[in-house]
């Protein structure tokens, strides 16, 4: 089999990989992309994507129940779960088709099949357990992704103990639902479903969900659930399963005590680890720290010439970090000046329940723990005007500044279309805005984002519809 020869070679089709690949044809780099399922990867066919057509679907049906307060009539509201899930693996197809031809858009020869690292600069790619083809480059980006964790006593089946793939695709509702994990991926599900109207405990080691976000928002958030009917256990653990024919009864430990939940089905969201295995990490000097590849801050591992982006390189587990990662890996290999390093501070995070959660910087515990003096200010949306006209007033906007040089350092929000709002927050911090531009910044009235501006004027206490 002939050797084929590129600047570049991409190994896993995911935001970052068909982004490294979309990027560096734009550079005028020879570039090879390998995948060896989904075009779009995990984000696109099973997780960023579709989940948000299932909450899309979920939202319109809660309005549907609730149009009464709009001054509508709308009578024997129901849902089919299979014109649901229909929908959202649509809208997943779709994607992955224009994934595809921006491949054929930007002339990246893509290669269906397993890649993996062949020696110096070289990457095998089999199908079947068949060659396929031989490549080779002089650089070569890892960009193989992520799965769902699996820990013991908590296996999925795929019938009973699902992960987010069989979440995703239900045969029916289920009418109880057991979530392990409170994180992104189990919140977004477990506030799926029970808009869905079912019955949903959630199971948080850790004392707090959402537990990467402030502390104010993750308990605003509990409150928000638990009102919505969610049971909520924190500082919680699974020590075992029982299944029944179309049950799971959990044995639960939570201060000190011992209590058993029963379910029909279970959703295992306990984290990710790094696609690793096979890739020919062997005999490299590529280093792996818990499953996860080490790099330095221009994505580079032990191995010249080998890069790696994404999940696969560890956390913050987002599709925008791995498509951020790819930009930076790819032009600081093409020698494009004016590269720099990724600050992960200035990545915002999403989580798209209801409410949804947005933030971007530091907490304002972890502002103190680095030594900050700092001003804090908050905004209700009950104090602004657009979110009372949409009905939408559960929600809270914060900042975190510097005490002494009005740096925002953090912002975190929780409430109606928050992901959309906290991209003003993150251009805030990627320019280094203080207090002073923030605060003479006009916001359009009225809209929701005022509430973004109101939170600014109260760190100073300028704050004016509250």
């Amino acid at each position: 089999m002939a050797e084929e020869r590129f600047d570049l070679i991409v190994i896993g089709g995911g935001p970052g990989g068909y982004v490294a690949a979309i990027r560096a044809a734009q550079l005028g780099m020879k570039t090879a992309l390998v995948e060896r399922e989904h075009l779009g990867g995990i984000c696109l066919n099973w997780g960023c994507i579709p989940t948000k057509a299932l909450l899309r679907s979920a939202e319109v049906y809660h309005l549907m129940q609730h149009a009464d307060a709009f001054g509508l009539s709308a009578e024997k509201v129901a849902f089919d779960p299979q014109k649901v899930v229909k929908r959202s693996r649509g809208v997943a197809q779709q994607l992955q088709n224009g994934v595809r031809h921006l491949m054929r858009k930007n002339k990246v020869t893509v290669f269906d099949g397993h890649g993996r690292l062949a020696g110096a600069g070289k990457v095998a790619v089999t199908k079947d357990d068949k060659a396929v083809a031989t490549l080779a480059a002089a650089s070569i980006i890892l960009a193989t992704g992520a799965r769902a964790r699996s820990v013991p006593g908590l296996e999925p089946d795929g019938k009973l103990v699902w992960t987010y793939k069989e979440a995703m695709v239900p045969d029916r509702m289920p009418k109880s639902l057991l979530v392990v994990g409170s994180g992104a991926i189990g919140i977004e599900f477990a506030s799926f479903y029970r808009t869905m109207g079912a019955e949903v405990t959630v199971v948080e080691m850790l004392d707090r969900v959402l537990p990467v976000e402030d502390e104010e928002i993750s308990a605003f958030a509990r409150k928000a659930f638990e009102k919505q009917g969610m049971k909520i256990l924190t500082g919680a653990q699974v020590k075992g399963l029982k299944k029944a024919a179309d049950s799971v009864t959990a044995t639960i430990a939570a201060g000190g005590k011992t209590v058993e939940v029963t379910a029909e089905r279970v959703i295992s969201a306990v984290g990710i680890v790094g696609n690793v295995e096979n890739i020919g990490l062997e005999g490299t000097k590529v280093v792996v720290d818990r499953t996860h590849v080490v790099i330095d801050q221009w994505c580079a591992t032990g191995e010249k010439g080998v890069y790696a982006i994404g999940d696969l390189a560890g956390p913050p587990w987002l599709a925008h970090k791995a498509m951020h990662e790819a930009v930076l890996c790819v032009e600081r290999i093409a020698g494009v000046k004016g590269v720099h390093p990724m600050d992960v501070t200035k990545i915002p995070g999403c989580t798209y329940c209801a409410p949804q959660v947005a933030s971007v910087g530091l907490t304002e515990k972890r502002a103190k723990e680095l030594g900050h003096e700092v001003r804090v200010g908050r905004f209700p949306f009950i104090g602004n005007g657009k979110a009372i006209a949409l009905g939408e007033t559960e929600g809270l906007a914060k900042t975190v500044f510097d005490a002494k040089t009005g740096e925002l350092l953090g912002a975190h929000l929780i409430g109606p279309e928050v992901t959309e709002l906290i991209q003003g927050y993150t251009i805030a911090r990627t320019l280094e805005a203080t207090e002073a531009e923030l605060m003479a910044t006009t916001f359009p009235h009225p809209t929701i984002s005022e509430v973004m501006h109101e939170a600014v004027l109260d760190a100073y206490g300028r704050t004016l519809h509250f």
